[in-house]
């Protein structure tokens, strides 16, 4: 521990937000850029390094945390990236996206703010692309095994980087027409700059790795095709089913799931269009559902320029502080306010979706909702609370149910599925077909970014063995992890 004072002296600081009138006229990262570089050093001393790191537990890479916070402190970034690089494959993508179950665990979290452990990551990264110490680890021989990856989402290009480094020949394929998965076209420009994304395939392109956009496992190239075609097929393909809500009305124009929603506005950035085919302009604007998803809905209603922005969430209002049923160090349930919050808008809990109310042309124009209550264990509407908001464009952002059935890929691999509808995998991560593997989301169900990777990372291994009989490679986690959640 380079200050054992660290946390007396220094209070928490974060990253500086760029002003809301300034950022709304963008699509940039929020964030003041180089506002962290002259706090970061401060930040990193608040490390206690203690005795058991249970921001290790929080998260699933198993992160050395205090390692990289001590060599940030002593602003020796080439030393900080080889450690964050050591179980990470992208900390530029987690150091922006993810929920940061690790300041959760944060043992200095207990009584006072946690290890700001998120910015300190992202300094390391970005400082070590600005210097160069990113650079392709090409393997120093081949392997001869062939290794097909379905799904370039970050458990997929996680898996795809670790096999191409352990000599094999990897091709990645992804349906859309460009590499990143959700990564892509689900998050905001303004969470994270595709330009993020793009410098990684550069890096996996020079290693060896090969992608194959446009190519959809199921309907454009049969999966018994791909398996003959491999020695070792990975599927990352995500959990992709949104969740509908089946109410009167469902069928009016002008209600999207969020995935039909967001990805239109990504693809303006790339150039696709000059404005998006489905737009907020001067709309009024109701977001379905309460967590991340939605409010990169609210962010991006937000820039189109909608009239207002309403959020919906059927739960409580969280509170602000760990409530007694979820101690430290489990991920608490906490009313969180993120940059688009901070834009504008309203957000209504405790309430649920009745039917939607058009105009004569079929055009959503208003929403209907009751307020509920738990009672005996159950959501109830309450009587009398029934009214209307004005709604001429919906996104149901209410999450998902698992990965897509409608293509083929799982009745033509052949996968058992698990009780919940995920493909069902054993402890090395290989399905019911041999030689066939699976990551992320479509096995374990729609998680977190850091889980994604450390799938991608665990299915690496086991199909390095597969292929080899043996393997190098870590395995951060097993199937049947979970969260450290109350």
């Amino acid at each position: 521990m380079a200050d054992p004072k660290g946390f007396l002296n220094h209070g928490r600081e974060v990253a500086k937000s760029r002003p809301v009138d300034e950022r709304l006229k963008d699509w940039n990262e929020v964030y003041v850029p180089g506002s962290l570089l002259p706090i970061i050093s401060k930040q990193a001393s608040r490390c206690m390094d203690c005795g058991i790191p249970f921001c290790h537990n929080g998260c699933p890479l198993g992160n050395l945390i205090p390692e990289w916070n001590d060599y940030a402190y002593r602003e020796d970034w080439g030393a900080a990236s080889e450690r964050l690089h050591a179980t990470n494959n992208f900390p530029e993508f987690t150091g922006r996206l993810c929920p940061a179950p690790c300041e959760s665990a944060c043992v200095l979290g207990i009584n006072q703010p946690a290890v700001t452990i998120k910015n300190v990551e992202v300094s390391i990264i970005d400082k070590a692309w600005d210097t160069g110490d990113v650079a392709p680890q090409i393997p120093e021989r081949l392997s001869g095994k062939t290794v097909a990856v379905i799904g370039s989402g970050p458990a997929g290009l996680a898996a795809a980087q670790q096999l191409t480094r352990a000599g094999h020949t990897v091709a990645v394929y992804e349906r859309a027409d460009r590499i990143g998965g959700l990564l892509r076209y689900g998050i905001p420009e303004f969470k994270m700059e595709k330009r993020h994304i793009n410098r990684r395939i550069e890096q996996m392109r020079a290693e060896g790795t090969r992608f194959r956009t446009g190519i959809e496992i199921g309907r454009d190239l049969k999966a018994t095709d791909l398996k003959k075609r491999y020695d070792a097929v990975v599927i990352a393909a995500g959990a992709t089913t949104p969740r509908d809500l089946p109410v009167p009305g469902r069928e009016l124009k002008g209600i999207y799931q969020a995935m039909e929603y967001l990805p239109l506005s990504n693809k303006v950035q790339e150039g696709d269009y000059v404005t998006s085919p489905v737009s907020a302009e001067g709309k009024h604007v109701v977001v379905i559902g309460g967590g991340d998803t939605g409010a990169d809905c609210v962010g991006t209603a937000h820039r189109q320029g909608a009239a207002s922005v309403t959020q919906l969430e059927i739960m409580p209002r969280p509170g602000e502080e760990r409530n007694p049923g979820q101690p430290w160090p489990t991920f608490p349930m906490l009313y969180k306010v993120t940059s688009a919050h901070e834009e504008g808008g309203e957000r209504v809990y405790s309430v649920s979706t009745t039917h939607f109310e058009g105009d004569e042309d079929g055009n959503v124009q208003w929403l209907h909702l009751s307020e509920v209550e738990f009672i005996d264990g159950k959501l109830t509407s309450k009587p009398g609370t029934e009214r209307k908001i004005p709604a001429q464009l919906v996104t149901l952002a209410m999450g998902f149910t698992g990965t897509d059935r409608e293509n083929g890929l799982v009745e033509q691999f052949g996968l058992d599925l698990d009780e919940r509808g995920n493909i069902a995998r054993d402890a090395d991560f290989q399905t019911s077909v041999p030689g066939v593997y699976v990551a992320g989301d479509a096995g374990r169900g729609q998680s977190l970014i850091v889980w994604a990777i450390a799938e991608g990372r665990s299915a690496a291994r086991g199909t390095d063995r597969f292929l080899t009989g043996a393997s190098d490679l870590p395995a951060p986690i097993r199937p049947t992890d979970r969260s450290l959640m109350a």
